[in-house]
């Protein structure tokens, strides 16, 4: 049966949390990734709300919630996300993340692990993989004041496009883009002490998850993602990887009935 979706707000003591809820029956929870809000799952709720209740809000500084002028961390997310399940009174949820959502989803499952009765995670942040540390580098090299990186980039694009560099520097110039859009996803991956981002990492803290894990990994997604999606498969006691076909780097809106399906299934 159709259920119309539903535009909520609720002011906790970080700020006011803005949401999108739909449908009936076991409580799903889904967290956007770094460059999205809750909007990021409206094709996948869509497949789901007549078998789930769906809850699907904006992250603490992202979206249509509050942002106020605090210092973002990973830990300050999952305390926003456990007063706000609180308040809606959600005791037991499944966790749906994608990207620094997939963090705060495990974060939150590490610290409450008998509130999780299972995590579905996409390309999430959150663990030491190899090419961390040169994203990082990248990353504050393309936001650094004055624009240095862009001015660079824009300068040589003419002669990479006839040395057949052209996708590297659209790809560089894509990702400066989403960063300049997205200042707390930048706050928490990238402009932070790296000794406070790796406090935040949760490689030693997986082993102590209860509840089942799916991680999802795009097929052609980037070699970083599935570095990613890999060390929590590994780490993760009652884990399962899948690989989706097609599926590049957000495969809630690239495939959200593929994505529902794996989440069905999982969640029965």
């Amino acid at each position: 049966m159709y259920s119309p979706l539903r535009n909520s707000r609720v002011k906790l003591s970080v700020g006011q949390i803005f949401w999108r809820e739909t449908g009936q029956g076991p409580n799903l929870v889904f967290l956007h990734g770094s460059w999205d809000d809750s909007s990021q799952w409206l094709g996948t709720i869509e497949h789901l709300s007549p078998y789930y209740q769906c809850f699907a809000p904006d992250l603490l500084g992202f979206g249509d919630s509050e942002r106020p002028n605090v210092h973002y961390s990973i830990d300050l997310e999952v305390e926003c996300l456990a007063q706000y399940l609180d308040t809606l009174k959600l005791r037991q949820v499944y966790l749906i993340g994608h990207s620094v959502g997939g963090w705060v989803a495990a974060g939150y499952a590490v610290k409450y692990p008998d509130r999780v009765r299972g995590l579905v995670l996409l390309a999430p942040e959150g663990v030491k993989v190899g090419h961390r540390r040169a994203r990082w580098q990248t990353a504050r090299w393309l936001i650094g004041q004055p624009p240095l990186a862009f001015w660079l980039l824009r300068s040589i694009y003419s002669i990479a496009k006839l040395l057949g560099y052209q996708n590297k520097i659209d790809g560089l110039l894509k990702f400066r883009q989403q960063l300049m859009q997205s200042p707390v996803a930048v706050q928490l991956l990238f402009q932070r002490r790296r000794a406070e981002i790796t406090a935040e990492l949760v490689d030693d803290n997986l082993a102590l998850l209860k509840a089942p894990v799916l991680v999802l990994q795009g097929s052609e997604d980037s070699l970083a993602a599935l570095s990613l999606c890999q060390s929590y498969a590994a780490l993760a006691p009652n884990a399962e990887l899948q690989f989706v076909s097609p599926g590049e780097s957000n495969l809630p809106q690239e495939v959200p009935d593929i994505v529902a399906k794996y989440i069905r299934e999982f969640a029965k």
